[in-house]
């Protein structure tokens, strides 16, 4: 099944909210291996002018994949994901994620083609606060190898 480009410009409903922890922002600088004291100590933070601890830069996707899953998992949307190329990531910051935000996510589908029989899927997932205040936004394209037309 092709993918349907009548999805582009869907937006899906906002994730549950998540709760950004000191021990959480440290777990995942932890596995990506970076040491970085910012990401662990509020006094190093605070001395280079946040409010606290600060999440390392692609600490996002975990937020986002959640929201990600309701588009791969929409059965109407025709995304074989056993066929899935991860193409392209990246985050646009407005400002960055502290230890205590409390954040939702709402992916919304910029793109959907097909060229050359591969189909081609693009998103993008604001975070912002429950306040309404826009966090990050994080932009992905996926491939579907050998869509079938």
């Amino acid at each position: 099944m092709a993918l349907d480009p009548g999805f582009k410009g869907r937006t899906y409903p906002p994730t549950a909210v998540y709760e950004v922890g000191r021990e959480k922002i440290r777990e995942f600088a932890d596995a990506v291996g970076d040491p970085n004291p910012v990401y662990r100590d509020p006094a190093v933070a605070q001395d280079l002018g946040h409010r606290d601890v600060l999440a390392p830069p692609t600490f996002p996707i975990v937020i986002t994949w959640p929201a990600a899953l309701m588009v791969i998992d929409d059965p109407g949307l025709g995304l074989d994901f056993s066929r899935v190329l991860h193409a392209e990531q990246r985050f646009v910051y407005t400002r960055p994620i502290y230890a205590d935000d409390q954040l939702t996510a709402t992916v919304v589908i910029e793109d959907v083609t097909e060229r050359m029989g591969q189909g081609f899927l693009s998103t993008r997932t604001d975070l912002a606060t429950v306040d309404g205040e826009h966090v990050v936004s994080g932009f992905s394209k996926l491939v579907v190898v050998g869509a079938e037309s």
